[in-house]
């Protein structure tokens, strides 16, 4: 694939707390295009491949569904949505992009560490209008994004030299990956979630800042001798480690761009190694995210079908080495108009641009994907094949 120039990830601009998964603002990534190199087959290493809800799981076709809207009026339209078409799963925040744990929990540790906003206020209720309407319940958890955590406990995240948090253009502060204490409090959310009857939990923004080997050495931090790659990578396998003998799934959002480069080494994100620890991994493969010259597009944009395909193919390139280490590939595709990109990049996304996303998807053998729009609005008349 000949790409040229970098790749500016966009995100929804205005869309507050509930904007695009793992998709505040971000940073140009500069990667000379030309002479990408693909990454190294990856061994197996210590993942156990055993999918626990193989047998339970439908092919997952699911929406995107806020703890507002699942905890208010909206759920209903939501819930029709589902039942009147092929749609068959919900991806609900447990701990949102702030770090708010979003319903009401009993749990001292959770309590101490972090902030209950019951944007849910009957989870059990909720549970069983899923159950009754089966719709697979997926508990979007946001791991290292967490402003609520990083503001309780400082000595958990990045403080600058004056002695204050480091946060983002945006305001929003970041945990650090290489404490233990922030691995155990993010899987004791996701353990609840699975008693609370979750079949799968899907972690969130599993990476560190954008931009963050800018200002890495300017932080002060714990660290250790381990890569920031490597680092997440042991996050997500402890993850799955810890959820497993619980019968339920462990998946992760990962950048779109991040199966056609060897690694965002800045961020810690490497396809292949974070894949080899989960059983699905769901790239945000958004046409919007991706600027000219991406799949020999002018406009990816407006160009759904070509963006999918041409991101599909690499991430099939990627993951194909790992055998039956190869996770489900579920990704999130768009439902939303990026009219942030400016008058002539942006198409406006309807039944149109939405189902040859789909097809794109179908024609490289992918039978499961996410939809994402951020206000939970979604096109209608679609035909999920």
């Amino acid at each position: 694939m000949n790409i040229i120039l970098a790749l500016l990830i966009w995100t929804a601009g205005g869309m507050g707390m509930y904007g695009q998964p793992d998709g505040e603002v971000t940073s140009l990534l500069q990667t000379s295009m030309s002479t990408v190199a693909k990454q190294p087959a990856a061994g197996s290493g210590n993942a156990v491949k055993s999918d626990p809800q193989q047998d339970e799981a439908p092919v997952v076709k699911g929406i995107y569904v806020t703890a507002y809207s699942a905890g208010g009026s909206r759920m209903e339209e939501l819930v029709k949505l589902v039942d009147d078409t092929e749609l068959n799963a919900m991806v609900i925040d447990i701990k949102d992009d702030e770090g708010y744990i979003t319903y009401k929990t009993e749990n001292a540790k959770l309590q101490e560490m972090g902030k209950p906003q019951p944007f849910i206020k009957d989870m059990g209720q909720l549970m069983e209008r899923l159950d009754k309407h089966e719709i697979y319940p997926i508990a979007r958890v946001v791991v290292f994004k967490d402003t609520i955590l990083a503001k309780k406990n400082p000595e958990l995240s990045f403080v600058k030299s004056d002695g204050s948090v480091w946060q983002n253009g945006s305001g929003d502060m970041f945990v650090n990956p290489y404490r233990k204490e922030v691995w155990d409090y993010n899987v004791e959310i996701a353990k609840e979630a699975a008693k609370l009857g979750f079949k799968e939990i899907q972690f969130d923004y599993v990476r560190f800042p954008e931009g963050f080997e800018k200002r890495a050495d300017s932080l002060k931090y714990t660290k250790s001798e381990q890569s920031r790659v490597d680092i997440v990578a042991e996050f997500v396998k402890y993850a799955r480690k810890e959820l497993e003998p619980l019968g339920i799934r462990v998946s992760v959002d990962i950048f779109g761009y991040a199966a056609s480069v060897p690694a965002a080494e800045g961020i810690g994100q490497d396809f292949v190694k974070i894949s080899k620890h989960v059983d699905v991994i769901s790239p945000m493969v958004y046409p919007s995210h991706y600027t000219t010259g991406w799949f020999g597009s002018k406009t990816p944009d407006k160009a759904p079908y070509q963006t999918i395909k041409g991101s599909m193919e690499d991430t099939h390139e990627k993951l194909d080495p790992l055998g039956s280490y190869k996770p489900i590939i579920r990704p999130w595709i768009q439902d939303f108009t990026a009219s942030w990109l400016g008058s002539g990049n942006y198409a406006k996304y309807g039944k149109k641009e939405v189902e040859e996303q789909i097809r794109a998807l179908k024609e490289m053998k992918v039978d499961e994907y996410l939809l994402w729009n951020a206000s939970n609005r979604y096109t209608k008349g679609v035909e999920y094949k």
